[in-house]
């Protein structure tokens, strides 16, 4: 929860991470672990202090936050790409639930997090790409709607909302929303795929022939 004045300065961050995000995120995969790791310490952080209304110790609370969660991404790499694959496992069960019209029970929502994150430390590559370009497009798509002065979007880089950290949840009101950011999502894993997610950058280190 940011105060009003740093609305434009939070839409640059998202948009830049998200751009970097959806179209570089397996190579500079642990930079983009930082970078979520910071904004999301950040938003819980501010959040946190934001209800005293003080904005010098909701900034101080926002950066001290932030970089915790900066540190904590960056160091446990496995665990980001375990998150990751829960996260492509929860939204799985959610598109899966909603062809139906119905909501998706907790205990599937559970199991395919489960099943995605044990999947995720096989298919590293993969799941990394998938989850960064999906990611980066949402983030990307919030950024940008802020820059343009959208007021939901605007309310979002400062509260966090929960439209915004759940990307199966559309914004309200804005129907072209997921549709563009699965077009954005698709672009970015193909570039990936085909380009910057190649062998030149692998996420693990080779090993050296002896």
């Amino acid at each position: 929860m940011l105060p009003v004045s740093y609305q434009l300065p939070a839409a640059i961050v998202l948009l830049l991470s998200g751009i970097i995000s959806c179209f570089f995120g397996y190579r500079l995969f642990r930079i983009v672990l930082a970078t979520f790791g910071f904004i999301l310490g950040a938003l819980a952080a501010s959040s946190i202090m934001g209800a005293r209304g003080d904005t010098t110790p909701m900034l101080l609370a926002a950066g001290i936050g932030g970089l915790a969660g900066a540190g904590i991404m960056f160091a446990a790499y496995f665990v980001g790409v375990a998150l990751i694959g829960a996260g492509l496992g929860a939204a799985a069960a959610s598109v899966a639930f909603s062809l139906s019209g119905r909501e998706p029970t907790l205990v599937a929502v559970i199991l395919c997090s489960i099943a995605g994150a044990v999947a995720a430390t096989y298919l590293k590559r993969y799941f990394i790409i998938v989850g960064t370009g999906f990611g980066g497009a949402w983030t990307v798509l919030v950024g940008a709607m802020a820059l343009a002065g959208n007021e939901v979007a605007l309310a979002a880089t400062r509260s966090g909302q929960v439209w915004v950290a759940y990307p199966l949840h559309p914004a309200p009101g804005q129907r072209w929303v997921p549709v563009a950011w699965i077009v954005l999502a698709l672009m970015g894993t193909v570039v990936q795929m085909g380009w910057t997610g190649g062998e030149r950058g692998r996420v693990g280190r080779r090993k050296k022939k002896s």
